[in-house]
C-alpha cells in the first residue's frame, strides 16, 4: 500500500467522526482494551500527561509539549483532529510520525483488528501509543478526543491530569448540560493523580471537587492561583508578567491564550513537584516557539500582512467568544469566510459575529458540513449579510479578490473549513 492508500483506507474504511460524526462514536472502552492488550500495553512503558476540556486543550498540549521539549525530554504529542494531513495527530519532539511506520501498521495489523471494527479514533490512539513507545518517549502529552470518561485515550495512568474548561459542545455524546459535561469530562481525574482544572463555572466547580476528594488526588483550579499577573499584546504574539517564571514572550496570539497560559504555569509548578526538571528558561522558550517546536497551526495563525489573514480552528459557543471579541476590535473593513458543521450551536455562535462584516459562506469538504445556503439563511436571520459559495477555495477566493490593502480577511468557524483553506493556501 501506499501512504495514500493506507490513508485513504483509514478515512473511508474505518468510521470516523471528523467527517461522519455520531455515527462514528462508539461509547465505550471494550475495543481500545482489546487494541491494547494485543500490543502490550504500550503506554505503559513511558510517562504521560492527559489533557481535556472543551476549549483550549490543543493550544495547551503543543505549548505544555513545547516546555517539555525545551526541558529536553523525548516526547510525543497526541492530538486531534488534523488539518492537512493524518500524521500531524502523533509527533514525536515535534516530528510527524513517518509514512512508512503507518503503512506498515495498517498492513500488518488489518488481521487482528478488522474483525473488531473499531473506529478510527480507536485503532489513531492504538497508532500512536506503539509508535511512542517504539520511539522510546520519556513522556507523552495526550490529548482527549471527545468527553473524557469514555475516550479511548483513558486508559492511560497519567501523571497529571489538566481539564481546561467546560462549555456546552457535543452535547448529543456529553449531555445537554454543563454539569454533565463536567462529570463526563472529570472522568480522567485518576486515583491519587494530581489535577488542574483551568477554568470553572458554579455548576461545575463542585462536581471536579467531589471527583477529586473520590480519587484523592490533589486539585489545582488554575484561576484562583494566578501566575498570569499582566498580559501586554506585542503584535503576533503576549508578553505575560508571571508570579513565578518571570516575563514571558507567548507566541499564541488568540485572546484565549491568556487563560491557556495560566492553567499551563500551574500544571508546569505541579510538575515540578512531582519530579520533572523544566526550569523557567525551558517555559520561556517553549511559549515563545511552541509553533516550531510542535507544529501546532489554525491558532489564530496569521497567514499573509496585506490584507491580514488570519484563520482560527474556534469552532463552539466558548471558542467563538474570544474569536468574535478579536473580530469586533478590529477598525477596518471585515471579511469573513465561514462555514459550520451541521452539529453545532449555529445559531449562538452566529449571534456573536460582528454585523458589519462582509461574509462568504460555505462548507468545507466533509460530510458533517452544513449546506452554504441553510448557513447562509440562518445568518441573514441572525442580520448578516454576504454570498454563499460551493467550496472553501471559491469562498475565500472571492474574499481575497474584494479585500483592500488594509482590510482583514477572517477563515474560520469550524476547524475543517481551516483545514481546506490551509491545504489550498
Amino acid at each position: 500500500m501506499t501512504y495514500k492508500e493506507t490513508t485513504d483506507y483509514l478515512f473511508n474504511c474505518v468510521p470516523m467522526f471528523q467527517n461522519i460524526g455520531k455515527e462514528a462514536y462508539k461509547e465505550g472502552l471494550y475495543n481500545t482494551e482489546v487494541l491494547d492488550e494485543h500490543f502490550g500495553h504500550p503506554h505503559r512503558r513511558y510517562k504521560t500527561i492527559h489533557i481535556g476540556g472543551t476549549n483550549g486543550k490543543g493550544s495547551c498540549s503543543h505549548t505544555l509539549a513545547a516546555i517539555l521539549q525545551s526541558a529536553g525530554y523525548k516526547v510525543g504529542l497526541y492530538t486531534s483532529p488534523h488539518l492537512t494531513d493524518f500524521r500531524e495527530r502523533i509527533r514525536v519532539n515535534g516530528a510527524m510520525v513517518p509514512e512508512d511506520f503507518v503503512i506498515k501498521f495498517i498492513e500488518r495489523e488489518r488481521p487482528f483488528f478488522e474483525p473488531l471494527s473499531p473506529s478510527f479514533f480507536e485503532l489513531t490512539t492504538a497508532l500512536a501509543f506503539l509508535y511512542f513507545a517504539e520511539q522510546h518517549v520519556d513522556v507523552a502529552v495526550i490529548e482527549v478526543g471527545l468527553g473524557g470518561r469514555l475516550d479511548c485515550t483513558n486508559i492511560i495512568n497519567p501523571d497529571l491530569s489538566i481539564i481546561t474548561n467546560i462549555s456546552l459542545d457535543h452535547t448529543r455524546f456529553l449531555g445537554d448540560t454543563l454539569p454533565k459535561i463536567a462529570k463526563e469530562k472529570a472522568g480522567i481525574i485518576k486515583p491519587q493523580t494530581p489535577v488542574v482544572i483551568g477554568e470553572t463555572t458554579e455548576e461545575t466547580k463542585k462536581i471536579f471537587q467531589d471527583k477529586a476528594l473520590e480519587n484523592n488526588s490533589e486539585i489545582t483550579f488554575a484561576e484562583e492561583n494566578d501566575e498570569v499577573i499582566f498580559t501586554i499584546r506585542t503584535g503576533e504574539g503576549f508578553r505575560y508578567e508571571t508570579a513565578s517564571f518571570g516575563v514571558i514572550e507567548g507566541e499564541l496570539s488568540g485572546l484565549c491564550q491568556k487563560k491557556n497560559t495560566n492553567t499551563i504555569l500551574n500544571a508546569v509548578k505541579l510538575l515540578r513537584t512531582i519530579g520533572y526538571t523544566i526550569s523557567d528558561s525551558h517555559v520561556r522558550n517553549g511559549c515563545q516557539h511552541v509553533c516550531d517546536l510542535t507544529g501546532l497551526r489554525g491558532r489564530w495563525q496569521i497567514v499573509n500582512r496585506h490584507p491580514l489573514t488570519v484563520c482560527d480552528t474556534g469552532h463552539n459557543v466558548g471558542g467563538m467568544e474570544y474569536i468574535a471579541r478579536q473580530l469586533n476590535a478590529f477598525k477596518g473593513t471585515l471579511h469573513i469566510v465561514i462555514g459550520m458543521v451541521n452539529d453545532k450551536d449555529i445559531t449562538s455562535v452566529l449571534s456573536m459575529l460582528p454585523k458589519n462584516a462582509h461574509y462568504y459562506f460555505t462548507k468545507a469538504s466533509v460530510k458533517r458540513a452544513l449546506n452554504e445556503d441553510i448557513l447562509q439563511a440562518t445568518a441573514i436571520e441572525a442580520g448578516l449579510k454576504g454570498q454563499s459559495y460551493p467550496n472553501v477555495e471559491a469562498a475565500f477566493r472571492d474574499a481575497e479578490k474584494n479585500a483592500e490593502e488594509n482590510d482583514m480577511i477572517f477563515v474560520g468557524c469550524s476547524t475543517f473549513v481551516v483545514a481546506d483553506f490551509l491545504s489550498i493556501y
